[in-house]
């Protein structure tokens, strides 16, 4: 079974109906590298609309990105995009580290694998790093090197492998790789703009990178799910994904 690509479920289809016009800077566009499809969401270092999101206040995870919505619609405003933010457990929850609004809600995921690639979980292929960023900047870092640095996060999710780092592509991945699915990631790029992509047709971990590396001219990227784990929720262009995980963990989210 596979990530709903197209058409709405009918509780967002009402989501979608009540939303407000689409601006001239719609921040995600539809876009094409490598011969595959792609929707990429850009967004302004240290812009206060992008947050990440688990947990509705009676602690129990949003899982769907119409929930999210919905929660959000009055006391914040309106989801413009909203994207998975990482892997998690059965359970819902981040699987390795976690801040929101600058509180720590879940410790680093510091486990080691070993053995062939192909046998070793996205998550713990190396190296894994953490996405973070917030009033005082943005960045993607290796965990080893994010945990000794401590940058200051309001935000951060930890998940990997990363697909780009200091401009270089991650050497574990195979040029012509049949491993093929669908998957999103994050990218930090010139002046710390965020672009969060996600790709439409089954691409190989090397594409993805190279999507990030030389398309995207990002020098640091993380990957963040794939399959059905990958999910985009995006009103302007009509989209809501579903997971037949039962639902999403923790979420990036664009709110004005």
């Amino acid at each position: 079974m596979t990530v709903l690509r197209h058409g709405l479920f009918a509780a967002a289809s009402l989501l979608f109906s009540a939303a407000h016009s689409v601006a001239a800077d719609e921040p995600c566009k539809s876009q094409e590298f490598g011969g595959a499809r792609y929707i990429v969401c850009s967004v302004e270092a240290k812009n206060p609309k992008l947050k990440l999101f688990w947990q509705k206040p009676d602690g129990t995870p949003f899982r769907w990105f119409g929930t999210l919505a919905s929660s959000l619609k009055n006391a914040e405003g309106s989801l413009v995009f909203a994207m998975n933010a990482g892997m998690y457990g059965t359970d819902y929850a981040p699987m390795g580290l976690y801040i929101e609004a600058g509180k720590e809600l879940r410790p680093a995921d510091l486990k080691k694998m070993s053995g062939p690639q192909s046998k070793i979980p996205n998550f713990y292929k190396q190296p894994n790093g953490i996405f973070y960023f917030g009033a005082s900047g943005t960045g993607i870092l290796t965990t080893e090197r994010f945990l000794k640095e401590r940058p200051q996060a309001d935000f951060a999710t930890q998940s990997g492998p990363m697909l780009v780092v200091a401009d270089k592509m991650n050497p574990i991945f195979i040029e012509g790789s049949s491993d093929r699915t669908r998957r999103s990631g994050v990218g930090v790029c010139e002046g710390g703009v965020m672009r969060f992509a996600i790709s439409e047709d089954d691409v190989n971990f090397f594409d993805f990178a190279k999507l990030f590396q030389t398309h995207l001219d990002c020098p640091d990227a993380l990957f963040l799910d794939g399959g059905q784990g990958a999910g985009f929720f995006n009103p302007a262009l009509k989209r809501a994904d579903w997971s037949w995980h039962g639902g999403y963990g923790p979420m990036i989210g664009f709110v004005e």
